[in-house]
């Protein structure tokens, strides 16, 4: 069965209870699975190719909420119901006050004065309620019952009984003494009204859901500047040189286009003309313009300053970076960690139990002859303060601004079973070759055998290596052309060029088979040994720290190219900030052992293996796991996507290739090593936030609960205990903001 996957924006959920529904009416289908998000107000679904995406919007339409499906080239923006909540909450306060204060304070109170709360109260309970009743009404059609539901009973409850109370002549006489009992005294005075409960539970309400609402879109900020860096027009450079301004969907791959001064790059590409400093901070955040000219790779989305360019389209749409990245963060924030689905289970079924306690807690009280004012106090009171919107939130909101604040560091994380994952690594392994070390190689000096000609031997070796995308073979490969001046020459045609994991590459140029490589692996194939000179040479590359690379020449092997390779800058700082993490580094690199124990020499690691294959890489992770260990790799080339696909957690540099970022579970847009440290402090931190919330939000209905059920919790204050419960969480999570 062919599997199919999409996004639908889902509109009215309001608590994790409607979380739940939402994923069990889509559940019900066959083959589909759903993990829907309260924060972002998404579904990700999977389903059979087959299946009309119409069913699956059914299916939620059936469940009491309305969905529609998002466009893969237009992601949804966050929804926000701000401008609505905030004329709500402003009329609703300027009614609430007046009707507090005159419950409150006797000296007040004039006759008649519970008719004016009355008549305060009404709009605000049903005008300022009503996208709490709203909701309470659509679930209630289909059988279900949502935090929504607890607040309109509540609210129902205290008008409803202050109304009757009013109507039949008990108020009037009690309303004095109600003023002073109500606050110490939850229900003391069997008349009471509860004007001031209805709509100051309401108003609390509103304000604590008008917050939610702006802290959710502070926290998705990150992902919306992400996705709003794109450009949406592009001058394109027509065949006959005239400029045409098209909208970005019109460019298509292979289309010349043109980006002046101060002008976002459309799309990626890679420079034919034109030189300029680009600025990426937007998404890798390298704060630093890079300077780029004809041959270069751009990037859509960064800003070209100081120069113009004409720049050719090699991918648009989905497959841009810009793209991929949104969509990997987006993918994050939709995720749920697994304490948030135990969470969701229980907000299922929380509502329903909340409602029976309230009954409970009324009979109770009446059964013990506490009154009927108190009982009607106490189940108000649970049914206000047990709102389950707190577990709802506590890990969406974690992750938007988590994954957000990652992104904008230039940091990619996949999904919230990454960070849950992150807290168990004890180990570091790092590939040296453009991770620790700077990757940008040069052929410092040729050793050569016994009557061969170095010139020459470079030629050949530039030749086969011009297909390659390891830096020691582009190294070679520029040698050819960087030392044209010295009589290097330049590189001629190759045929049958194949390049081999691991080991070097091998092709046939001007008839002479030619191999580049490892030397051990050279010797092995060519089947020979080294002539002493050679031998010697070789040697004194390692010690230097260089790398070492043979050339054959039709089976004989006749030089040794040292290609060095020196340390990052912050390659220090990345090991010391990844100690003070308290995780071990550990190194392992193709390279030979003395040239790696050479080079790291400066970090200190005592744990580097040098020689490593592609495949020894991974097995050396299996052993690692083997001794109880848990693994991050960190690699950038095709030589570490095994060891990244095998270690508990994979971190592929971004400007590396495209199969070891496809393998790893966290991607660094930047070529930084501090940066491993980052996204793992930045990673620990968003789990710590998420376990706080879940904490929170459990403890405060644990506690609340009982409390309002024994009485002891004015109803009013039970709405601003709850409306601050989800408040809480959201704000915890913006604190991620500076977590890094």
């Amino acid at each position: 069965m062919t599997v199919a996957e999409l996004d639908l924006a889902i509109e009215g959920m309001t608590c994790a209870s409607c979380v739940a529904r939402v994923e069990k009416k889509l559940g019900r289908l066959d083959g589909v699975t759903a993990s829907v998000n309260l924060a972002t107000e998404r579904a990700r679904v999977s389903y059979p190719a087959d299946l009309d995406p119409a069913a699956l919007i059914a299916a939620v339409e059936t469940a009491g909420y309305g969905a529609t499906l998002i466009e893969p080239d237009a992601p949804a923006p966050a929804v926000s119901r701000g401008g609505g909540l905030r004329i709500r909450l402003l009329v609703s306060a300027a009614l609430t006050v007046p009707i507090v204060l005159l419950a409150m304070v006797p000296a007040w109170q004039f006759w008649g004065w519970q008719w004016v709360s009355l008549v305060l109260a009404t709009p605000v309970v049903l005008w300022g309620g009503w996208p709490f009743h709203r909701s309470t009404l659509v679930n209630l059609r289909h059988g279900a019952a949502t935090m929504d539901t607890l607040v309109t009973l509540g609210t129902a409850a205290a008008s409803l009984w202050s109304v009757g109370a009013l109507v039949f002549g008990t108020a009037g006489e009690l309303g004095m003494r109600h003023a002073f009992t109500l606050v110490a005294e939850p229900g003391a005075a069997s008349g009471a009204v509860y004007f001031e409960v209805a709509a100051g539970v309401t108003t609390f309400l509103l304000l604590g859901r008008f917050i939610e609402e702006r802290s959710k879109r502070r926290a998705g900020a990150a992902l919306r500047d992400l996705l709003e860096a794109a450009a949406k027009h592009v001058t394109r450079l027509e065949p006959d040189g005239a400029e045409t301004l098209v909208p970005i969907e019109a460019l298509a791959v292979g289309d010349l286009f043109v980006v002046r001064p101060g002008e976002k790059i459309a799309t990626d590409g890679t420079v034919v003309d034109g030189t300029a400093a680009v600025d990426a901070s937007a998404m890798t955040g390298e704060s630093v313009p890079v300077e780029v000219a004809q041959g270069d790779a751009v990037a859509g989305g960064t800003i070209a300053l100081g120069g113009s360019l004409v720049v050719r389209a090699t991918r648009v749409g989905r497959d841009t970076q810009l793209a991929r990245m949104g969509a990997i963060v987006e993918q994050a924030q939709l995720g749920k960690a697994g304490i948030q689905r135990l969470a969701d289970r229980i907000s299922s079924i929380f509502v329903p139990i909340v409602i029976g306690l309230a009954v409970a807690t009324f009979a109770i009280w009446m059964l013990a002859g506490g009154g009927t004012s108190a009982a009607l106090s106490a189940s108000i009171a649970v049914l206000i303060v047990a709102c389950p919107c707190a577990l709802g939130l506590a890990t969406p909101t974690a992750l938007l601004v988590g994954t957000g604040r990652a992104s904008q560091l230039g940091i990619l994380i996949t999904g919230p079973e990454v960070l849950e994952r992150v807290g168990r690594i004890d180990t570091v392994v790092f590939d040296k070759t453009g991770t620790l070390t700077t990757g940008r190689m040069s052929v410092d000096s040729v050793a050569t055998a016994a009557g061969a000609d170095a010139v020459e031997i470079v030629r050949l070796a530039a030749a086969v290596e011009r297909g390659s995308e390891h830096p020691i073979g582009r190294a070679v490969a520029r040698a050819a052309s960087d030392n044209a001046s010295d009589g290097l020459g330049s590189a001629p045609a190759v045929t049958g060029f194949r390049a081999i994991a691991g080991f070097g590459v091998t092709g046939t140029v001007e008839g002479r088979a030619v191999v580049v490589g490892r030397p051990d692996d050279v010797l092995r194939m060519l089947g020979t040994a080294l002539d002493a000179d050679l031998a010697t040479a070789i040697e004194g590359i390692r010690a230097s720290g260089a790398t070492v690379v043979l050339v054959g020449v039709d089976g004989r092997v006749l030089a040794a190219l040292s290609v060095s390779d020196p340390l990052r800058p912050d390659a220090v700082l990345a090991v010391s900030r990844i100690r003070s993490l308290g995780l071990e580094p550990m190194v392992l690199s193709g390279d030979h052992a003395a040239t790696v124990r050479a080079v790291l020499a400066p970090l200190g690691i005592r744990n580097a293996i040098g020689g490593a294959t592609p495949a020894g890489k991974a097995e050396e992770v299996v052993r690692l796991q083997g001794e109880g260990r848990i693994v991050a790799m960190v690699g950038d080339g095709v030589n570490d996507a095994a060891a990244l696909a095998q270690a508990d957690l994979g971190i592929a540099i971004g400007s590396g290739s495209d199969i070891a970022i496809e393998a790893g579970d966290l991607t660094l847009l930047r070529s930084d090593p501090v940066l491993v440290a980052d996204a793992i402090r930045l990673s620990r931190a968003t789990v710590r936030v998420i376990r706080g919330n879940l904490f929170w939000a459990f403890a405060y209905n644990v506690a609340a609960l009982p409390i309002a059920a024994l009485g002891l919790l004015n109803p009013m204050i039970a709405g601003a205990a709850m409306a601050f419960s989800s408040v809480f969480v959201v704000l915890n999570s913006l604190r991620l903001r500076r977590a890094v």
